[in-house]
């Protein structure tokens, strides 16, 4: 799968002698994840972004994360349209909060507020929220983007908590969908993981109930829902790519 912060390029933190002028328009276009074909997801995002996109796991160790997958190749993003507008139901905070970013270098203890510089929204003629006022002092503007990026990281360190859940019980495992195209070449997606039904249903009681308690099990039915839309996915890159000849997926999880 593709890596998953292309959208970044030119990050910088954020301070007022460097962007002490500086003013940011709003997000009218999601542009800058064309080439991206899947998205790191939160977890308390689930509900929203399962009613049209498949929810994954991707990473390994400590390290797994949920994502959603938005293409079948690598650099194809088919929720983006011509104009740039993301076609979901759904944009996942991971997009919302561009060109924003949080930074740490010391292992989550201290994070630092970043911002892609080569945002096209980025000025210093006053179009859009400035960041600091006249005397260098943060703007409301800024301290709302800090406020979501804060919520973003408390909803982070829970979905990795939630990962962290799901390894621990063995529940998840290396999943492929496979594409074949009119001339018989098939076409395979890999690098995700999905939880195991069966091992999900042979958990002893006590496991399923704390499951359920913390709203972990809701999350996994969630997950499993969302895959079915393997196959709208599959009816996008038909309309999309008649000419390239997708026609029909196997072993595609229902």
């Amino acid at each position: 799968m593709a890596k998953q912060l292309l959208i970044y390029s030119q990050v910088q933190p954020v301070s007022s002698q460097r962007h002490k002028n500086w003013s940011i328009k709003r997000l009218t276009d999601f542009e800058f994840c064309r080439d991206v074909n899947s998205l790191p997801l939160m977890a308390v995002e689930f509900p929203n972004a399962a009613s049209d996109m498949s929810i994954v796991f991707t990473g390994q160790d400590d390290q797994i994360m949920p994502v959603v997958i938005l293409g079948v190749r690598e650099q194809e993003n088919l929720y983006l349209n011509d104009e740039g507008q993301m076609t979901s139901r759904y944009v996942p905070a991971f997009l919302r909060r561009y060109p924003f970013v949080f930074s740490s270098s010391d292992d989550g203890a201290n994070f630092t507020l970043c911002l892609d510089e080569s945002y096209t929204g980025c000025n210093e003629e006053g179009a859009g929220e400035r960041l600091f006022d006249a005397e260098g002092e943060k703007t409301q503007y800024l301290d709302n983007v800090l406020a979501f990026l804060k919520e973003y990281q408390v909803h982070f360190n829970r979905t990795r908590n939630f990962c962290a859940k799901l390894k621990e019980l063995d529940l998840l495992e290396p999943m492929g969908a496979q594409f074949t195209q009119p001339d018989g070449e098939k076409m395979t997606l890999t690098g995700f993981m999905a939880v195991n039904r069966e091992k999900l249903k042979a958990l002893p009681a006590e496991q399923l109930e704390e499951l359920h308690n913390t709203d972990a099990l809701e999350l996994i039915y969630i997950h499993l829902q969302s895959m079915r839309n393997f196959n709208r996915m599959l009816e996008m890159v038909a309309d999309k790519t008649k000419d390239e000849g997708y026609v029909k997926s196997e072993d595609v999880p229902a």
